[in-house]
């Protein structure tokens, strides 16, 4: 049974760091690429990075360049989302998502959701 699991959302102030987790479980990784989304409230989910299957390319919203970086464990069937120099515009609900085709930052691409992490910034 394939299951997709995300950690490490929590309540952070404005500046401060997290590292979201991606761990899959049932099927192996390494053969898929990785997108994070988000959802704020009242707004539509976008699309905040992603990575691909191999070699690694990853993409990112203009939003979180230079401040997110998203990685990959394949060994640990585990993606990560590090969020430095948070703002109160990060609130949102985190998703990981998996797909098997190219890297992108639009979710149709994606067929494996996760439930979701919360991540909340004061200000």
């Amino acid at each position: 049974q394939r299951q997709l699991i995300e950690s490490g959302g929590g309540l952070v102030q404005s500046g401060d760091s997290l590292r979201l987790s991606c761990t899959v479980s049932g099927f192996s990784l390494e053969y898929y690429a990785v997108g994070w989304f988000r959802q704020a409230p009242g707004k539509e989910r976008e699309g905040v990075a992603c990575i691909a299957s191999h070699k690694g390319r990853t993409y990112y919203a203009d939003s979180v360049k230079g401040r997110f970086t998203i990685s990959r464990d394949n060994a640990k069937n585990t993606a990560y989302l590090q969020m430095n120099a948070l703002t109160p515009e990060d609130t949102a609900v985190y998703y990981c998502a998996i797909g098997d085709g190219s890297p992108s930052l639009t979710e149709s691409l994606y067929d494996f959701w996760g439930q979701g992490t919360q991540v909340t910034v004061s200000s």
